[in-house]
């Protein structure tokens, strides 16, 4: 069926999908509440510092010597270790002379850090990622995390477990009223910026329905094509120095992990890339929050970012276009604000199908960015794939049936 014959019979479908995303919408208009963090700047005292960084040297260790104990029981005896086993292994850590300084540092952090470990592993059962990677100081995030029982936040002040002097934080924006914390993750960034995150129950209220919806279609020159024509810059292809793509550039997994090229200081050759993958997050943030809003439907391919990016030569570029996280920006504002983000399959011929007559073209090499189909259409191939996307994403929408496919 073609794109016009398909957009006339789900005309109905699509006013169905809105009015009952009304009728569904009745019981939240006062409000719906989501666990959301707000992340600020703040300054610690020398003596702060030195505790901070004690903490997150201990979630390392703690971490790696999990992973390792971990590794050591299934290679040599086939056996699977456990959450509770670890935490159990902690215990004796503290109590080790060797290591008894793991009891200097809050409870909480270290136990996350197992809790990490443990989601990275269940992740690699799933196979959604690879086998978890030891953490290397300078290399790996820092970071650690404190539940409600390990601070404590009073009239807008937060204080840390074992720690005499509230946080020095600047609230770039207040807190919902009357929120209270029920976690807070403090890290320190390459140029070491410290930063508070803080977890609490934020009321959001639903978008009035609208009318329209929207296909998209992932690509590297231009980041999305959108079904209406229009075409989303990708500002990290366009840029130069750490990011640029060619003789020379920073690998993926050095950009990624902000490690220093040859020769470089050990934060000489990752500020750039900090700051490029700073900004590359806002712009994914101000492009999914404008999409959700103008859009009551929104379809997406499921690209399988981990398979796509074993091409070596094109790992880089989609690395830095951020996909996947554009996708989960996507679906977790969508599902705050009342909107739908549909995930077709993969595997459905977009690029190659005539949007107008349905008619597929038997092939189409990634360098033809532009065909004519034999119904006489001339295709914009990304436009052409966009509006593909759309009509069987409403279909799929109108059907209610694998709206988000599980990724692999």
């Amino acid at each position: 069926m073609s794109l016009s014959a398909q957009t006339l019979s789900f005309r109905s479908g699509i006013a169905d999908l809105v009015l009952s995303d009304r009728v569904a919408s009745v019981w939240v208009m006062a409000g719906r509440v989501v666990k959301r963090a707000f992340k600020f700047r703040f300054y610690p005292s020398a003596v702060q510092a030195e505790q901070l960084a004690r903490t997150f040297g201990c979630t390392r260790y703690v971490y790696n010597r999990a992973l390792a104990e971990r590794s050591r029981a299934w290679s040599q005896e086939r056996r699977r270790v456990t959450y509770a086993d670890t935490s159990k292994m902690l215990t004796g850590w503290k109590r080790d002379a060797e290591t008894e300084w793991l009891a200097e540092p809050s409870k909480g952090p270290l136990q996350e850090s197992l809790r990490q470990l443990q989601g990275a592993f269940e992740r690699f059962w799933r196979k959604q990622t690879g086998y978890p990677q030891f953490k290397k100081k300078g290399r790996s995030k820092d970071s650690a995390t404190y539940y409600s029982n390990c601070f404590i936040f009073r009239d807008g002040q937060l204080r840390l477990a074992k720690q005499s002097e509230p946080l020095d934080i600047r609230w770039s924006r207040p807190l919902p009223e009357g929120a209270v914390p029920s976690q807070v993750t403090v890290s320190r960034n390459a140029r070491g910026q410290y930063h508070v995150s803080i977890l609490v129950e934020d009321t959001i209220t639903e978008l009035e329905p609208v009318d329209r919806v929207v296909g998209l279609d992932a690509g590297i020159t231009s980041l999305y094509t959108l079904s209406t024509g229009e075409k989303i810059t990708n500002p990290r292809h366009e840029r130069t120095g750490s990011c640029a793509v060619g003789e020379g550039a920073t690998s993926t997994r050095q950009e990624a992990e902000g490690i220093p090229e040859p020769g470089q200081g050990p934060t000489e050759g990752r500020e750039d890339s900090w700051s490029d993958r700073r900004s590359g997050r806002d712009y994914l943030h101000k492009l999914s929050t404008r999409l959700v809003r103008e859009n009551q439907v929104i379809a997406i391919e499921d690209l399988s970012v981990r398979n796509m990016v074993k091409n070596r030569s094109l790992s880089r570029v989609i690395s830095d276009a951020g996909w996947s996280e554009f996708r989960s920006m996507l679906e977790y504002k969508a599902d705050w604000c009342g909107r739908r983000v549909v995930v077709i399959d993969r595997f459905c011929p977009s690029s190659k199908t005539c949007s107008v007559c349905g008619e597929v073209a038997s092939a189409m090499p990634l360098n033809v960015r532009e065909w004519t189909c034999r119904c006489g259409v001339v295709h914009d191939r990304d436009v052409n794939a966009a509006r593909n996307i759309l009509a069987v994403g409403l279909t799929v929408a109108s059907c209610g049936d694998g709206v988000r496919p599980p990724r692999t």
